[in-house]
């Protein structure tokens, strides 16, 4: 198949394109490289894809792997995603651009508005234009927001976001239903809870510690270390996406012509299910934001100074994922520990800036 890979540069997508590449698949990733973060940590991403990014849109091949290439592009360009996909014809999508972190919201929500809103919107219009057999993207575990029901499950309504991150991805889930519902395009959402792992995001908790721990500076601990969090490691996150792309959810029969959707009317196939899924993807065993970093102390043999504070606007205190809707459709089961996923981190935070 020819996949396309959005947000190559990312954390989930780096790992995502190698184990693809790996398998011998056809891909193909795309990226802005935008400065939220070090650059410099994505570009180590792409190099280790053997990627050498230009600054250019123009087409890099991987030195490593012979079936996968790179270019530079923004998605809310939609004529150049229009372009990108009539030239390539993808067999299937998956989308894992966004702007993400919950506290930039609250400093910089347009960026959210562009990038998870129209970004996304581009790439609905382009597979809209010329069809694949599944579009498979990225939500967050942030969706659930105030909802008290533990564990979260995918039959939560999810209708009380606590940050516009959170808005845009529950936005995410019901634009991509909708043009299931219009088009017949089958797609399945993921919402990853606290993902992590080497060549993780440095704007997480297990990066954030591991850098001021080692580097003798106080580690901000907010709500006092009162909150629960699944933490999942990167290889289960990229298991289960791979699990999921096999599994496109049924078409719901022919699309709606256009002119009857717009009017309002209803196809033969009204009351046939709409070829649109939701999973979770969860360790399903929360760990308390203390004891991670206790883990997080006995891995690097030094004790952390904290400084306790009170929540932060936008933070929920527990998150905990019921994933069997997922391992009953693909047999998919996250289950690396916290002091095994630790330990794979800190080795690669070790490696990756040469410490000891």
């Amino acid at each position: 198949m020819k996949i396309l890979v959005t947000g190559i540069a990312g954390f989930i997508g780096s790992h995502l394109a190698g184990r693809l590449a790996a398998q011998g698949e056809t891909v193909i990733g795309i990226d802005n490289i935008n400065d939220y973060y070090d650059v410099d940590l994505k570009y180590g991403r792409l190099a280790d894809l053997g990627l050498q990014a230009a600054a250019g849109p123009a087409k890099i091949q991987s030195t490593r792997y012979p079936s996968l290439s790179f270019r530079k592009m923004d998605l809310t360009g939609a004529d150049a995603v229009h372009a990108l996909f009539a030239a390539e014809q993808f067999d299937l999508v998956v989308h894992l651009a966004a702007q993400a972190g919950v506290r930039y919201s609250l400093t910089n929500p347009q960026a959210y508005i562009t990038s998870n809103i129209q970004g996304f919107l581009a790439v609905l219009e382009a597979i809209r234009a010329f069809p694949v057999r599944h579009l498979v993207y990225a939500s967050s575990s942030s969706v659930y927001g105030l909802d008290s029901a533990q564990p979260f499950s995918e039959d939560s309504a999810a209708d009380h976001p606590v940050s516009l991150y959170a808005a845009t991805k529950r936005a995410n889930e019901l634009m991509a239903y909708s043009y299931s519902h219009l088009y017949g395009i089958p797609s399945t959402g993921l919402r990853f809870f606290t993902v992590y792992g080497p060549w993780g995001r440095p704007d997480m908790a297990p990066f954030l510690f591991t850098k001021a721990i080692l580097e003798g500076r106080p580690i901000d601990v907010f709500n006092h270390g009162q909150m629960r969090r699944d933490f999942t490691y990167i290889t289960d996150i990229v298991e289960g996406i791979v699990r999921v792309m096999d599994k496109a959810p049924g078409r719901a029969g022919p699309p709606v012509p256009e002119a009857a959707a717009s009017s309002g009317a209803h196809s033969s196939t009204a009351g046939t299910p709409v070829p649109a899924r939701i999973y979770n993807i969860g360790n399903g065993a929360p760990v308390s934001l203390l004891d991670f970093i206790h883990a997080l102390e006995d891995e690097l043999g030094l004790k952390a100074r904290m400084n306790m504070l009170p929540p932060q606007a936008g933070d929920v205190p527990v998150t905990w994922a019921d994933c069997g809707s997922l391992e009953a459709v693909t047999g998919c089961r996250p289950h690396t520990g916290i002091r095994e996923g630790i330990r794979g981190f800190v080795a690669w935070y070790r490696r990756f800036y040469s410490r000891v």
